[in-house]
């Protein structure tokens, strides 16, 4: 459920204004692990993402099936 949950949210983010890349990944030795790498053209889109029906929905309906709230890292490129 919460890979479908987590597969779906990919399309609408990738259709975002401001979205350079979404993928979603799937820790192979850990079924209970999930990553996305997400770029954006800047922070301003990369909040605008979060603050979208569509990443509100996918929280809602993914919360009671997380063992804690999602861990968001941020990254800058260095070459």
């Amino acid at each position: 459920m919460l890979a479908t949950i987590l597969r779906d949210l990919c399309g609408p983010s990738r259709d975002e204004s401001g979205c350079l890349g979404y993928d979603l990944f799937h820790n192979q030795d850990d079924p209970c692990e999930f990553v996305t790498v997400e770029q954006w053209t800047d922070q301003t889109a990369a909040d605008a993402h979060l603050a979208t029906p569509h990443v509100a929905e996918a929280v809602r309906l993914a919360s009671a099936l997380l063992a804690q709230p999602p861990l968001i890292h941020r990254f800058r490129q260095l070459a």
